[in-house]
């Protein structure tokens, strides 16, 4: 793979402009760690009862996110659960995530031996692992996009991701609630799934020529649901999806999405540290769904919805519109490339619209992330129209005008 990876022919013109915007955007979160250290030197609460409980779990100690963890300020030497503002506990147990979302924030403080301090808390070091999770999904952006509408297509998820206040802030902001690995995770499982379905035109053995994407879905889906309960519902909606992109063989599509539900099953069992009755309980005690019907008739939840997703992603004040205009009046846009994306956006929205209280940002994330493949996709067509250099003009005008602002306020941090 990694031969693979270095071969002269793999890393051409387009590689090296997608590494380039990449690592634009890994400064730019790093310049946000910087300036706020620089105005605190106490970590959020939120950030660091996680890191508490995940370095406890590490240690051999309690799992994190259940009875034994959730203890008082006195104990860890932060705020307790009840004040943070961001954990729902029930008998004990955190509703929203599992042990793997604090296993993750703690992990790379385990290269600072020791008892935990808050004072030498070191907000660089607890961002590498979202810091981490920001690059590969933008990375993961750019290669789907690229592979469904080419390098133009590429650039444009990319550019929108990399320039993006929310992709940002979640990864770098001290009062981030650390979901960009659920994020990633969603987007891996959705595109793991339309891949491996398409592999079943081959005439091949299903489970054992696919180990390979089967594992990589299944730790997808762990990552998504690992990091936020309520994401398992992606589990219900790839299996239809890999039925329609792979009509021709839906015994094989099924038994692929059920090998997968078990590797991800395992894999947050094993956040768990293998501890049966502990994982039993924390099942049990999941909100596994936030639904309020009653959202659906306050006009405030749907103004609040756009407000966050134009307000972290300002070219898509634009951008969307004509997309959208483009998708609903020209046929040549409404293929599955860009259906599916949409779809899958609209499925967030409406989860995103039905939780108005999760303490959360990871669906509203979600829909940004499969609103830039849209985008992205559609624009990608229309560059190929004889109004390409109108096109080309407003793109490379909206775009500039969207990574300026950004780069001048991150200035002003």
């Amino acid at each position: 793979m990694l031969r693979r990876i270095l071969h002269s022919d793999a890393f051409r013109a387009p590689q090296f402009v997608a590494a380039f915007l990449l690592l634009v955007y890994l400064l730019q979160c790093i310049w946000l760690v910087r300036a706020q250290t620089l105005h605190a030197s106490v970590p959020d609460s939120d950030q660091a009862l996680r890191t508490y409980q995940g370095l406890e779990q590490w240690n051999s100690g309690a799992v994190a996110g259940t009875p034994e963890s959730l203890r008082s300020e006195a104990a860890t030497g932060v705020p307790s659960a009840g004040r943070a503002g961001h954990l729902r506990v029930r008998d004990g147990y955190d509703q929203d995530r599992s042990p793997l979302y604090y296993l993750v924030a703690a992990a790379p403080l385990m290269l600072r031996p020791g008892s935990w301090l808050p004072e030498l808390f070191s907000p660089l070091l607890a961002a590498t692992p979202y810091l981490f999770f920001g690059v590969m999904l933008g990375a993961s952006l750019w290669y789907v996009a690229r592979r469904l509408y080419g390098n133009a297509g590429g650039y444009i998820a990319l550019a929108l991701y990399c320039f993006s206040p929310a992709m940002i802030l979640n990864v770098a902001g001290a009062q981030s609630v650390g979901e960009m690995g659920a994020v990633w995770g969603a987007f891996g499982t959705v595109f793991t799934a339309i891949a491996v379905a398409h592999t079943l035109y081959a005439p091949r053995e299903v489970v054992l020529w696919n180990w390979r994407r089967i594992l990589l879905l299944g730790l997808s889906l762990a990552l998504a649901t690992g990091n936020q309960f309520s994401m398992a519902v992606l589990a219900l909606l790839i299996l239809p999806l890999m039925f329609w992109v792979a009509p021709v063989r839906p015994r094989a599509a099924l038994a692929i999405w059920t090998t997968a539900i078990a590797v991800a099953g395992l894999l947050v069992f094993a956040a768990y540290f293998f501890k049966p009755a502990l994982f039993w309980q924390g099942m049990l005690h999941a909100h596994w769904i936030n639904f309020e019907p009653v959202a659906f008739r306050m006009p405030v939840s749907y103004r609040n919805a756009w407000q966050t997703i134009f307000a972290s992603s300002p070219p898509l004040m634009l951008a969307l519109p004509v997309a959208l205009i483009a998708y609903l009046g020209w046929k040549r846009t409404r293929y599955f490339g860009n259906t599916a994306p949409l779809l899958i956006a609209l499925l967030m929205l409406i989860l995103a619209l039905a939780a108005p209280n999760f303490p959360g940002q990871a669906f509203h994330l979600t829909i940004l992330v499969f609103l830039f493949v849209f985008v992205s996709g559609i624009f990608a067509d229309l560059l190929e129209t004889r109004q390409n250099l109108l096109v080309t003009a407003g793109l490379c005008g909206l775009l500039s005008a969207a990574a300026g602002w950004n780069l001048l306020q991150l200035w002003r941090v």
